[in-house]
Parts: structure tokens; sequence; C-alpha cells
């Protein structure tokens, strides 16, 4: 599990055993294995309640953890998983997260072949994703990256922003990989800088001079595709 320090604040959300928790009280049966310091250590739990103490299985050199789980079927009215959310889900986290690599095998179905995810080009390869079958109004999406200290730490954020031809407008948002649908402060920052960067734009080049009309955020947002996180 992460340490809880200030850098793996930056990025991850879930720090404090609440997910895990969920889980295993949901489960029939987890099953969590640690390998680490040379020596494979493993536990079983049922319904969030151990089945088995902290046991030593063996010795190795690699380290990582590995979780299996079982729903419970007396609690969920199916158990059985998704492929296309789970398939959704891996794909954001391989975008929000640069670099890293993320293998996908559905053991369950051969016609869902084994999957990896790696996107060097993090939240730009992911517009780029979204605008795909879309006309862009210009080839490579616009990146911003920056940070700034508050009162808990150091906040990073990065932006990806590309517009197309249609009149939709099409904005992810993410908070520490977590998608936030109903936006927040992240969202109408970024839509109150854009309308103010665009409009200062145009008074600064006079572009507009003889034009009786004034341009609002929602005119600036048509068509555009964006990822903030």
């Amino acid at each position: 599990f992460p340490s809880h320090d200030n850098n793996t604040y930056k990025v991850s959300g879930g720090l404090h055993g609440v997910g895990v928790s969920c889980v295993n009280a949901l489960s029939k049966k987890m099953l969590v294995e640690v390998d680490q310091n040379g020596k494979t250590y493993e536990m079983v739990f049922s319904k969030g309640k151990p089945q088995t103490a902290l046991k030593e299985t063996g010795t190795g050199s690699k380290t990582g953890t590995k979780v299996s789980f079982w729903p419970d079927d007396t609690i969920f009215s199916t158990v059985v998983f998704d492929y296309d959310v789970l398939l959704k889900r891996l794909r954001e986290l391989a975008f929000l997260n640069r670099g890293i690599t993320i293998h996908f095998i559905d053991e369950r179905d051969d016609s869902h072949p084994p999957t990896t995810f790696c996107y060097e080009g993090g939240i730009v390869s992911f517009v780029t994703y979204l605008n795909e079958h879309k006309a862009a109004l210009f080839p490579t999406p616009i990146y911003i990256r920056g940070e700034k200290e508050s009162h808990d730490g150091m906040m990073e954020f990065e932006v990806a922003m590309q517009w197309n031809d249609t009149y939709t407008e099409n904005l992810y948002s993410y908070v520490n990989n977590i998608a936030t649908r109903q936006g927040g402060t992240h969202v109408s920052g970024f839509s109150t800088a854009l309308t103010r960067a665009f409009n200062q734009y145009i008074k600064n080049y006079n572009l507009m001079k003889n034009e009786k009309v004034t341009v609002s955020g929602e005119d600036i947002r048509e068509g555009m595709t964006a990822v903030i996180s």
C-alpha cells in the first residue's frame, strides 16, 4: 500500500484502505498475496473477516501485491464483471498516468484478446483518442501544465484541449485520477480562465473593433474536447 506523503496525494485517490475494506466486506472470499523483502506472504478473508492468519508462503526477489476477490452473490444480484466498463476505466487510467503500463486479460471469453494500455502522451493522447472520429481544427492538442503551493502542499494540474468542427463541448475532468462528473472549482476555474484569455487576445489584437457582439464562454467551448486533471 502507498505511503501517506504529499507526493502520493498529488496523484492518488483512496489512500486510507476504504476501497479494499469495502471489497473485502462484499466478497465471499478475498486473497491477498504480498511479495517484499525477499519473502511472500498471504492472508485469506471472507465477508470482511480473517479466515487465516498472515503466513509466510515462500521466498523470491519480486515485489508487489496481488489481490484476488470473489464478490458475494448473497449481496449482489449479479457477480459478472462488465468487460466494457473495465476496459474503459483501465484505458482512462493509462491516459491519466503518462507512461504507466496496464495489462487487461479476460480469461472468461476468448473473443476478448489480452489488451495492454500505455500512453507516453498522457492526456494529450486522451484528447486525440476522443477526437479520433471527428474533424479536428488543428493537428496537435494544446497542452498546459502547472503547479501552485496550497495550504496543504503543492497542487499540480494539467489540461489538454483541441477543437473540432462540431458544436458539442466534450469535457472530461479528474481529481487524483477520479472522475468529477459534476464539475467543481477546477472546471469552473478552467472555463473562466479560457474565456478571459480568449477575450484578452481579441482585445490585444483589436480583432472585433467593428463588431457589436461579445464572445461568451459557451461560444468558445463549442466544439472543444478537453481533459483536465
